[in-house]
């Protein structure tokens, strides 16, 4: 039987690894295949086939309810249900709406939604709105978050932004007592941390600032303030310990038998803290954990330690299939996993303080594979952090927090405990600065699968029990994490990628021993493309140091990210167009025309129109020429700097053409175009910008040369290798079954 729960297992799980999906006619036939092979034993291939062909099927449907392909960017006025606690952010309101309706049109089940300026809204309330609907669209990188992914895993068929609304009934039902609890929470008086408390009681995280996030990353405590496995098993644990407790000392009643009373007060704990915390998937795959967990002690002790692990993985999979998309279903299984790993088999009990730290190398080693093949943040401080904050926060603040929350209706006595939870929040976070000021997070550059491999295997070696033979070699195995060769282009040649960063800009250009950054993307309030997606980009790519940040001019969707990326990583110079308009933290010279430099054979120069009137017209433009081949990048020029630059008596012919001004139609004229005369043109712009980029008649303009465009929207990221004469790569031509075309 356990060989058979593990094909189903694998069948599952492997829809997450598929480019496409096999036909439904297909995964219609299979589960009969499977039916006809069980009269002859073959279980083991019965049980696949029914996982797989249910895990495609079901991705199938989720993908069937995306948003029709001829209503992409349309505006409809639609009426439906606001669920879950809407996020207010830099006087933006984000929020999730189902039982969506149309006149005009059958929509998705879920959308997810924005409203810029946006009224208070609250759980539960019925809205009339009219939205520009999106089908699901993410950013496409080297290493960021997969937000396409995302979306599918949560079957939001739809995003949109909403112009103009109504509320057509009031709040009512569970979501809208959680939103009045959340009301109550942030209103406390909790040293600041209020919004950490919500996050820890409701399962809101909007209260969290950026800083917050980037602390909690850098010191790996992220899962602490995102309610997981850890906090279901706690309330679980607590409350089984009690009626455990209470037995031992005999103060428990002697006609109730202790275990099966702890069992079910533990799961009747652990369900109410998850249902308080919305019941989102990962509260339901922890609730579903836990609840068997306490069924295996109860009732199947005898069974072994590891059935209860793959029972759990089995219910969670069979009731979502699509959560193998999400980062959190391989960690919290593999925590566990490793865990039992650890615990399971010794011999003997470990004081409290061995076994905790215990856990903690497990996890920092144990994990260190997973994180890798999911492109997260490594923490080195993450075993000492973990060490200090979860039993801080297990022990003391999350009780404290769900008690002061229970206490609320009585007069100051709920306030005063949430005071003290919020301070001692706010003590941890100011030990967790420390930490974080002396080992940041760090992301290592993309493992070649040797490397994976060799790493996974060292890290499996170091958590055998001592005196396993070679056990060693483990630490040995690691090194590749530390140093692989990088694959950097030869003399030259120079790496060119345009990032997809949206309706802004970033460039990486990279020869055998120096990189520069042209640009570094746009900075939304508190959300910060250099930080989220330039950064990890670059260090994905194995650039851990800037040679120069060539800002072209100030405007935010090119100078946003700048300040990110110079914390990030060292940059040696930056230059700019606009030097006195950033900020003087970034210590920018001026570009001035005919300043020139070569790297590794590649060659550089600079050029800004001298009576520039605005911003756009001053952007430095950069031209990179690696052997006989040209790349002009040109910020956002206009039709009269385009001119200009003409004018200037430079050699304008080049293969590669960075659209002035993402394509507006107050650039790229016809003149420029066919002195540059471009085999390709590079576009970076967002989906569906107000803007309007690129503007149709500039498309026509480079279609008439012909010109071949790459269009971050369509490709995602591009790479391409300048000096080789070659043809560019998209990276959103990497086929996932998932990702819009």
């Amino acid at each position: 039987m356990r060989l058979g729960m593990l094909a189903l297992v694998a069948g599952l799980l492997l829809l997450r690894f598929l480019p496409a999906l096999p036909p439904t006619w297909l995964l219609c036939l299979l589960p009969v295949v499977g039916l006809m092979l069980l009269p002859f034993r073959s279980y083991v291939v019965a049980f696949f086939l029914f996982g797989f062909s249910w895990a495609c099927l079901s991705a199938q449907w989720a993908l069937d309810d995306r948003l029709a392909p001829e209503l992409d960017g349309q505006t409809l006025w639609l009426q439906g249900r606001v669920v879950g606690l809407p996020e207010v952010r830099d006087e933006v309101v984000r929020f999730q709406l189902e039982q969506a309706r149309s006149r005009r049109a059958e929509l998705p089940a879920s959308l997810r939604l924005a409203w810029y300026g946006g009224p208070e809204l609250r759980a539960g309330e019925t809205w009339r709105l009219a939205v520009r609907l999106k089908r699901p669209r993410g950013l496409v990188n080297p290493q960021s978050f997969d937000y396409e992914a995302w979306l599918l895993a949560q079957r939001i068929g739809a995003t949109g932004t909403v112009k103009s609304g109504e509320r057509l009934y009031p709040a009512s039902g569970p979501g809208a007592w959680r939103d009045a609890v959340r009301q109550r929470l942030l209103a406390s008086d909790a040293h600041g941390r209020a919004g950490a408390l919500a996050a820890l009681v409701l399962g809101d995280a909007s209260g969290l600032s950026a800083a917050d996030w980037r602390l909690l990353q850098d010191t790996g405590t992220v899962h602490l303030l995102v309610i997981s496995g850890q906090h279901i098993g706690l309330m679980a644990g607590l409350l089984y310990g009690l009626v455990a407790g209470l037995a031992r000392l005999g103060w428990w009643p002697r006609n109730w038998p202790w275990l099966p009373w702890a069992c079910a007060l533990a799961f009747a704990g652990a369900l109410a803290y998850g249902l308080l915390a919305g019941f989102q998937v990962p509260v339901q795959r922890a609730c579903a954990m836990v609840g068997l967990v306490l069924l295996w002690r109860w009732r199947f002790h005898h069974l072994g330690v590891w059935l209860p692990l793959l029972v759990a993985l089995v219910v969670v999979l069979l009731a979502e299939p699509l959560a193998s998309l999400q980062p959190g279903f391989w960690l919290s299984f593999g925590a566990v996993g490793l865990l039992i790993l650890i615990f399971g088999g010794r011999l003997g009990a470990w004081p409290w303080w061995q076994t905790l730290g215990r856990a903690q190398w497990a996890m920092a080693i144990g994990l260190l594979p997973l994180l890798l093949a999911l492109g997260l943040p490594l923490s080195a401080s993450g075993p000492l952090a973990n060490l200090l904050a979860v039993p801080w926060v297990g022990l003391t603040v999350v009780p404290l927090a769900l008690l002061g929350t229970l206490l609320l209706p009585v007069p100051w006595l709920g306030e005063a405990v949430l005071w003290l939870a919020g301070g001692l929040l706010e003590l941890l976070f100011m030990l967790l600065a420390q930490i974080a000021g002396w080992l940041p997070a760090w992301l290592p550059g993309a493992l070649p699968l040797w490397a994976w491999l060799l790493c996974s295997v060292g890290a499996l070696l170091l958590l055998l029990p001592a005196g396993v033979p070679f056990r060693g070699l483990g630490l040995v195995m690691l090194l590749p994490l530390f140093y692989t060769p990088p694959q950097r282009p030869p003399l030259g040649q120079a790496e060119v990628w345009m990032l997809d960063v949206g309706q802004g800009l970033a460039v990486l250009l990279r020869t055998r021993e120096h990189a520069l950054l042209y640009d570094a993307g746009p900075r939304f309030g508190d959300f910060d493309m250099g930080e989220r997606v330039v950064l990890p980009s670059l260090r994905a790519l194995d650039v851990r140091q800037l040679d120069m940040l060539l800002i072209s001019h100030a405007d935010n969707d090119h100078a946003g990210g700048a300040q990110a990326i110079q914390r990030g990583l060292g940059v040696k110079q930056v230059l700019s167009g606009e030097a006195a308009a950033l900020p003087p933290a970034l210590q920018a010279e001026a570009c001035v025309s005919g300043h020139s430099w070569q790297w590794d054979e590649v060659r550089f120069s600079t050029w800004r129109w001298a009576a520039a009137a605005d911003g756009n017209q001053a952007s430095c433009v950069l031209r990179v020429e690696a052997a006989g081949e040209r790349l002009w990048l040109t910020g956002d020029i206009d039709s009269r700097t385009e001119r200009a630059l003409l004018d200037s008596g430079l050699e304008m012919r080049a293969e590669w053409l960075l659209a002035p001004h993402h394509g507006s139609r107050s650039s790229s004229s016809p003149a420029f175009l066919e002195t540059v005369a471009p085999r390709a043109a590079l576009i970076s712009r967002g989906a569906h910008n107000a803007f309007g980029h690129p503007h149709p008649s500039v498309l026509a303009r480079y279609a008439a040369l012909p010109a071949q465009l790459y269009d971050n929207v369509e490709h995602g990221a591009l790479h391409m290798r300048l000096g080789a004469f070659a043809a560019g790569q998209g990276l959103r031509e990497q086929a996932r079954f998932w990702r819009e075309k």
